[in-house]
């Protein structure tokens, strides 16, 4: 992996890289002979190209890779891959932590090809199954054109990922999930779910293996069907083509941002008059709160359901109306390059520079009160804010619940916080972010007989019927910042151990990181070999052996995705 230097890093944090990790660079040689026997399929030819996620911890320059433009180009190179023991493994927009993707050990040299879904696999179509509407999409389609293409014919989503440039193919591989639980006294609509994405699909066609033609196919799956449990949240060991997904008729919304209620207030322990986070979720449902290290009040973002303009709203019709967050003054890019450094002044000041930029720009803005479409509210995100790493795991609990998590979790973390800047050192230098969603109960699709996401993070806890909400959290700092990987491990320790019993059940947020050790996530083998797999009961093993059997020949299974999906 190329390492960049500390100053390449922070400029590229906040610089305009919107092309730079989410399309492919310039082809470089032309590969369409393999080096083994067999050319490649002539329906496409083969180039070199990179891979970069968004963080840039995983880089890899001058990968084999092509650009299919039908599902008949996947097929082929599939079945080439088969043949000649490479490994297949689709690029979307590459807006990820984790290496589900490739392992962090790949190389030029590693027998695999990617496959470009973004550029010719976006067709998207308004369809209906069982009477239910829906948005007929290939995977390579984002979830900007999505939300704007149903926006267009009066529909939408009750929540989304925040950033608009993902492809929906790479968000169902990880559970992609946005910010909503039901309000109190809200009633759920025809075609709604407080999960994730993964939840609302109704069918999906894959390339897997068809025993008849001993070959790889294309294979629609209806909700119904019990393999397609295993394919709605892949973690990368499949290859899904196209996605048909549950839509709902718009509901306008109103987001409003607080940025003047004390920590001691929002993250209170249970029972703490004033404006808790609870409370908040009570009210509206559907809500994010930022809090960056070393400050008193937290950024908090409500949507609540609006269909008339409030008085005091400003009505917005296009989405990320913060421009504020995607780019930063010089002032707070050099702090956070003192940070990366390790020198304890900068950390302590980086957060506090973000939450004025971020408090000055709401008012500069006029973004405190804003209605509109969800597509114009819920996307509010753009690539090119600061890149962070995030150390991410969700919690299942109760709804009654929801205060007591966020109290303890946030107590935690200020403690250890504390003992390390007692010590001198400052590694966690962005922000907390928490979010509450409904689980994915499959029921809410509308179709009989619907299959549970196996692999959902937020797929209900069969033992334990009255937990109904997740609550995510998340411990971000800037990539390199020294000892960061120690004070999340001791976080992810603590809370594992923390979120159990008859409290809180553990797992983690899929796309970023966990499984730390002391110098690096995804490495810890009694979170990948038991703490992981025991969180899913016998839903882990049931997905794996799925999985396996629609590849048999393991063209979309890699090192690290070897080294987690193993049964127990």
């Amino acid at each position: 992996m190329s390492t960049l230097s500390r100053r390449e890093l922070l400029i590229g944090l906040v610089s305009a890289w919107a092309g730079s990790g989410c399309s492919s660079q310039s082809p470089g040689d032309d590969l369409s002979v393999s080096p083994g026997d067999e050319p490649f399929p002539s329906s496409t030819a083969q180039r070199q190209d990179a891979f970069l996620n968004w963080s840039q911890e995983l880089d890899f320059p001058n990968l084999r890779a092509f650009t299919p433009q039908t599902e008949n180009d996947l097929v082929d190179v599939a079945n080439w891959c088969a043949r000649n023991n490479f490994a297949l493994r689709p690029r979307g927009a590459m807006h990820n932590w984790s290496p589900l993707a490739l392992s962090e050990s790949t190389t030029p040299d590693t027998p695999l090809v990617l496959a470009d879904m973004l550029t010719h696999l976006n067709r998207i179509e308004l369809t209906e199954i069982a009477g239910i509407p829906a948005v007929r999409a290939q995977a390579g389609a984002t979830l900007e054109s999505i939300m704007g293409f149903i926006g267009a014919r009066g529909f939408g989503l009750t929540s989304t990922p925040v950033l608009g440039n993902i492809s929906i193919g790479g968000a169902l591989a990880i559970d992609g999930h946005g910010c909503a639980a039901p309000a109190v006294g809200e009633v759920r609509v025809a075609g709604q779910t407080y999960g994730s994405l993964s939840n609302r699909v109704l069918m999906l066609t894959a390339i897997v293996w068809d025993e008849t033609t001993n070959a790889y196919a294309p294979r629609t799956f209806a909700r119904s069907d019990p393999e397609i449990g295993a394919l709605l949240v892949s973690l990368g060991r499949a290859l899904i083509s196209e996605v048909t997904l549950a839509i709902e008729p718009e509901q306008k919304l109103r987001c409003m941002s607080y940025i003047d209620i004390p920590v001691s207030e929002m993250f209170g322990a249970p029972g703490t008059a004033g404006r808790s986070l609870a409370s908040f979720v009570d009210s509206a449902g559907r809500l994010e709160a930022i809090w960056y290290p070393f400050t008193d009040n937290p950024w908090l973002k409500v949507w609540s359901v609006s269909p008339a303009k409030p008085p005091s709203a400003r009505v917005v019709t296009q989405p990320y109306n913060y421009p504020f967050t995607d780019s930063f003054p010089t002032e707070v890019v050099e702090l956070a390059e003192q940070a990366v450094t390790g020198l304890p002044p900068a950390g302590l000041l980086v957060g506090p520079a973000s939450y004025a930029v971020t408090a000055a720009g709401l008012l500069a803005t006029l973004a405190l009160d804003l209605w509109g479409a969800s597509k114009d509210l819920l996307l509010w995100l753009r690539p090119e804010t600061l890149r962070v790493h995030h150390g991410s795991f969700v919690a299942i609990t109760r709804r009654d619940q929801v205060q007591r998590v966020v109290s303890d979790f946030i107590a935690k973390y200020r403690e250890l916080r504390d003992a390390c800047a007692a010590r001198g050192e400052v590694p966690m230098n962005m922000p907390i972010e928490i979010r509450v969603t409904g689980l994915d109960r499959p029921e809410d699709c509308g179709i009989a007989g619907a299959q549970p996401a196996l692999l959902s993070a937020i797929a209900p806890v069969a033992e334990r019927p009255d937990w109904d909400t997740a609550v995510w959290l998340s411990a971000a700092t800037l990539p390199g910042t020294p000892g960061h990987h120690a004070f999340k491990r001791d976080l992810e320790q603590w809370a594992f151990s923390h979120f159990s019993g008859d409290y809180a059940l553990l797992r983690p947020e899929w796309s970023k990181g966990w499984a730390y050790t002391a110098d690096r996530a995804w490495a810890d083998a009694d979170v990948l070999d038991r703490i992981i797999p025991q969180s899913f009961g016998a839903s882990w093993n049931a997905a794996i052996e799925t999985l396996d059997a629609l590849d048999p020949r393991g063209i979309y299974r890699h090192e690290f995705s070897a080294r987690l999906l193993k049964p127990t």
